[in-house]
């Protein structure tokens, strides 16, 4: 569901392709992003946007939401998780990722004061999860990895913004959640951390930065400005956690405890480049979901990863 749409209008020119720089007249490009600290930065674009582009943010509360936008052209780009594109790319949606956007922020929680400590603690627990998403795919596998499966749990369908509450009230025992709500639980002292569960082959990798084929084809050097600007601000995000706290705060309304929390535990981390080892652990990221029957078949990986954009950027 669409939650929040506002316009960002930029005044700096950093990073501009000639046929924007140059153009009369102001244009205005759709981004997608997610109600989360580790989707803030179509927040921080404006300042690296040529003057005469508008950025129009949509904000989503589900990642499938954010992928179908992309499908539908009803945002040009977006940013959401690679769970969500591998479900497009396996069903033969025209989904493309050319960046990406953020690793980590994900976090196995559990109620403060039980004697849940790890993940095979979890056996015969109510856990939080949200079907279709990174974390969900993160938690298969750590339970694949401690000789267990998710019918060794009992798995309870629950939104990011519900888990934090529902762990408060006792509906659930334990939650894998995204940022900031593991940051909440801990740091309000509801909650304790089981673990950020990034040891596997997927490393980190939650959220990437897509488009369609269609813009693409349309216009390839707008594909390349827009991933030029979400460069220089995830690099300037990661030099400045102090503005990415404020801004967290003030258009999220997120509790400034958690999003301190999250940042100083260092478990958001905004990237931008679709390298070697991104692509690595998406492909390993869509093996995992077919091993588990989330997909039927694999993405045509030569379409649905296009490292071009990112490669040129890198170089400019």
């Amino acid at each position: 569901m669409i939650r929040r749409r506002h316009i960002l209008a930029g005044a700096t020119a950093l990073v501009a392709a000639p046929h924007i720089a140059n153009a009369q007249a102001q244009r205005t490009v759709r981004m997608g992003s997610l109600r989360l600290i580790h989707s803030m930065t179509p927040h921080f674009y404006e300042r690296f946007a040529p003057a005469n582009l508008r950025i129009e943010i949509t904000t989503f509360d589900s990642p499938t939401d954010g992928k179908n936008a992309v499908v539908t052209n009803s945002v040009n780009f977006g940013g959401f998780g690679i769970a969500a594109a591998l479900l497009g790319g396996a069903a033969g949606e025209p989904v493309v990722v050319v960046g990406a956007f953020c690793n980590k922020g994900m976090g196995v929680v559990a109620k403060a004061g039980t004697p849940i400590r790890t993940i095979a603690d979890l056996r015969g627990r109510r856990v939080g999860i949200w079907p279709g998403s990174t974390q969900e795919v993160f938690i298969l596998e750590r339970l694949r990895q401690t000789g267990m499966t998710v019918r060794d749990i009992t798995s309870v369908r629950v939104p990011f913004g519900e888990m934090h509450a529902m762990l408060a009230r006792g509906d659930i025992d334990a939650y894998v959640g995204a940022e900031p709500g593991p940051g909440l639980s801990i740091s309000s002292g509801v909650g304790q951390l089981v673990e950020y569960p990034y040891g596997t082959a997927m490393g980190g990798l939650n959220m990437i930065f897509a488009t369609s084929e269609q813009q693409i084809a349309q216009d390839p050097a707008l594909v390349r400005t827009m991933l030029g600007i979400h460069r220089r601000a995830s690099e300037y995000m990661m030099a400045n956690p102090r503005e990415v706290a404020d801004a967290t705060v003030r258009i999220l309304g997120a509790p400034r405890a958690a999003v301190e929390h999250a940042l100083a535990a260092n478990n958001v981390e905004y990237i931008w480049k679709l390298d070697d080892t991104v692509l690595g652990q998406a492909r390993a990221y869509a093996q995992q979901m077919l091993e588990m029957r989330q997909i039927r078949q694999l993405p045509n990986f030569n379409t649905f990863l296009n490292p071009r954009f990112s490669n040129e950027v890198a170089t400019s």
